[in-house]
């Protein structure tokens, strides 16, 4: 099965008087990075809810957040002191340094933002045991929701990879088929060349201009490079086709055919091997933009 590094999940479940929400989202990263934000109190299971993650997803940046709520104080408010006195010291500070009235009103006080902030209620007295079974059952649910996404989006990114490969294998196909015309064309091209200069003045040297024909063809060989594509193509669709994360060594053989097409592009001179190497080059891209999000 094949996943998207891009996916989102989420969950919630009653426990001890409490509501508690797990979300979990994740992105593009070279790695598996695993960012947990949840209350100090859960810190502990910090390191358990990680390697959770780690065991379901191999790569990308996952954000999990698990935030609860009492169901009994609703949404009750309370006074974050600690931003009251910031905001008042701060407009002592601004009527000594500069003469402003420093006064400040309560109502002035409550509009001010991060002022009143959620009430909290102690957690209950349970085992630790207890809220670590609770907060992987949640994290669990969400990491399905996660995991499913990843794998829809996965089957997708697969799919279009696989049209690419076509396209490029047929591409392929017909530089084969063009490959041992450029020689011929060269040398149609030179004779006419010559004979236009020389118009009669002097004797054409066969010897002569089978030794440069040979010496083009030597240079102009892509005979190597279309062996090396057809077996990056070979094992492109083996790699599409297991089970294994693919992320990293699609992007590898990417590289390797881009390398390859290059180098038919630039011993090639034909005008149109030409434009068979420019569309292999788009069809490359467009597959290393959607190996980019794979697993």
């Amino acid at each position: 099965m094949s996943f998207s590094m891009t996916g989102y999940g989420q969950s919630a479940m009653q426990r001890g008087g409490y509501k508690i929400q797990f979300e979990v989202k994740s992105v593009n990263h070279r790695y598996c990075e695993v960012v947990l934000r949840m209350p100090r109190e859960w810190n502990v299971f910090e390191d358990v809810l990680r390697r959770l993650v780690q065991q379901h997803v191999k790569r990308g940046r996952i954000d999990v957040y698990v935030t609860r709520e009492s169901e009994s104080q609703g949404n009750s408010m309370v006074l974050n002191r600690a931003a009251a006195e910031s905001y008042i010291r701060a407009a002592r500070e601004l009527e000594q340094a500069y003469g402003i009235d420093g006064r400040i009103r309560a109502a002035e006080l409550l509009a001010l933002p991060d002022l009143m902030i959620p009430a909290e209620s102690p957690l209950p007295e349970t085992e630790d045991e207890d809220w670590e079974r609770v907060l992987r059952e949640g994290l669990g649910e969400a990491l399905g929701q996660l995991l499913s996404m990843r794998s829809a989006e996965g089957g997708h990114l697969i799919r279009d990879c696989r049209l690419r490969l076509a396209n490029l294998t047929a591409a392929r196909e017909q530089l084969v088929r063009l490959a041992p015309t450029v020689v011929e064309d060269y040398r149609t091209k030179l004779r006419q060349r010559l004979a236009e200069l020389g118009e009669g003045s002097f004797g054409l040297d066969e010897h002569r201009l089978g030794m440069e024909v040979a010496l083009f063809a030597d240079r102009c060989s892509i005979d190597e490079e279309l062996a090396r594509l057809g077996s990056h193509f070979d094992q492109c669709a083996e790699l599409l086709g297991s089970g294994d994360a693919k992320g990293r060594k699609l992007d590898f053989l990417i590289q390797e055919m881009n390398r390859e097409v290059n180098t038919i592009g630039s011993k090639a001179n034909h005008l149109a091997l030409g434009g068979h190497v420019v569309e292999m080059k788009a069809e490359l891209e467009k597959m290393r933009e959607q190996a980019a999000n794979l697993e």
